[in-house]
């Protein structure tokens, strides 16, 4: 008997992905656990793994192909002796489905209002007092936001609502879909489209302006798209503030020197930023207060020290996690970090590497940037945005005037998680490790 290979979600939060290359042909044999493909995703390309055996009968989805919903069948497995035209013919029309659905993201204006009758229909199919299944996290941003999800279409596993399901889906859907009966709000699922339309709008208006000029225009993946989603939340829903310091490196660059002197036979180079990781994760330790994440309806204050740290990649950036930071040797978090940032670079980092964290660094100094404001990356309690050191006048102890290298770092700040005074003891413990090196180290 034919057997769908559906689409897979290779993380939680996913919701299509780009079926980059096809490892089997038609005709191959397939057995459990064989790599039968490569799917990117908005962070990684990643391995897909058969989980049912059998011959690749028919591949549904090219390879190259972009904006593959999750669950959509990607191709057909047969049993031998079973025949490939058959399939074809009788699973053919089921990948239209995706496309159909991808059409008014492009930017049909007639078919705005689909979101809300896809909602519609959501409700209706769920009145029976069918179970409505959602991830936790799912849940409590639907009950924040004042969703009814049973009117929120899934995109996971077998329709089950995830995380994007609900950031993208309007408060007043729900109402409009569970009041037939009145007129006024008959109206209401229109109204509530509405702003779906207005990006492709924009783009246009924006796009008149420059008719009469050169430009090229840059589709968006998957990884910008999550970029622009996830940092516009940001700095629409956090309230952010920001705390300035400036740190001394003249010790700390005098140690590193010393260390790396002596780990030169080993193969080991520590850098400034490795310094910087320790300095911050064993400041979450003694600042444990400011270990803390936004949960949507309560604050989850962390116990290891799990610091992410902002690594930059062709059209995009990953935040790769190093857990258990504090427990962690400069050497060791060295080595991880340059693994880690490595395959990062090369997409190939597994979700577990990326997620998670309560704390973030971005570190534009190597650029020659002075100063900079980072943009909290939820659910994130902080993130240090950290400077190039530059020698220039100070005043020393004794009130002589003479020279150092000072860093410039921004803390910013998530008020609902860390208050002022709590930010500012933890930007201090950073600061003291960083001009104490060796006292950190204790």
């Amino acid at each position: 008997m034919a057997t769908e290979i559906l689409m897979p979600a290779l993380s939680p939060t996913m919701e299509e992905g780009t079926l980059a290359k096809w490892l089997k042909k038609e005709g191959d044999e397939v057995r459990s656990g064989d790599i039968i493909a490569e799917i990117e995703t908005d962070k990684a390309t990643m391995e897909f793994e058969a989980v049912d055996e059998g011959i690749l009968g028919k591949i549904l989805i090219a390879e190259g192909t972009a904006g593959v919903k999750v669950n959509t069948p990607i191709a057909v497995l047969v049993e031998e002796g079973e025949s490939a035209d058959a399939v074809s013919s009788a699973k053919a029309p089921e990948p239209q489905e995706p496309a159909d659905e991808a059409a008014p993201a492009q930017g049909a204006p007639k078919e705005a209002p689909a979101p809300a009758a896809k909602a519609a229909e959501a409700q209706v199919a769920r009145s029976e007092g069918e179970r409505v299944f959602a991830s936790p996290l799912a849940r409590r941003i639907a009950k924040e936001k004042g969703i009814d999800l049973a009117a929120v279409q899934g995109s996971g596993p077998r329709g089950r609502i995830v995380k994007a399901d609900v950031e993208g889906a309007q408060p007043s859907a729900a109402p409009a879909a569970k009041a037939d009966a009145a007129a006024p709000k008959a109206d209401a699922p229109a109204a509530a489209a509405a702003p779906v339309a207005a990006p492709a709008a924009s783009a246009a208006s924006v796009a008149k302006l420059f008719a009469d000029r050169d430009y090229e225009e840059v589709t968006l993946d998957g990884m910008r798209k999550t970029i622009a989603a996830r940092l516009s939340e940001a700095k629409q829903t956090i309230p952010h503030f920001y705390l300035r310091r400036e740190v001394a490196l003249d010790a700390l660059m005098a140690f590193r020197a010393d260390l790396n002197a002596k780990l030169e036979s080993r193969g080991v180079k520590l850098s400034v930023n490795d310094f910087i990781i320790k300095a911050c994760a064993v400041a979450l330790q003694q600042v444990p207060n400011a270990n803390a994440v936004w949960a949507g309806d309560r604050i989850l204050r962390l116990k290891p020290s799990d610091v992410a740290v902002a690594v930059a990649i062709e059209g995009g950036l990953f935040t790769p996690v190093l857990r258990d930071a504090h427990q962690k040797s400069l050497s060791a978090l060295s080595a991880e970090m340059k693994d880690l940032a490595a395959r990062a670079r090369t997409k190939k980092l597994a979700p577990h590497e990326y997620q998670g964290g309560s704390f973030a660094i971005s570190n534009l100094g190597m650029f020659g940037v002075e100063n900079f404001d980072a943009v909290i990356n939820p659910p994130h309690g902080s993130i240090l945005a950290v400077g190039a050191g530059i020698r220039k006048p100070v005043v020393g102890k004794d009130g002589a005037i003479t020279t150092a290298t000072m860093m410039s770092m921004t803390l910013s700040v998530d008020h609902r998680v860390i208050d002022g005074a709590l930010g500012a003891e933890f930007l201090k413990a950073i600061v003291e490790n960083l001009e104490n090196p060796i006292a950190m180290l204790a």
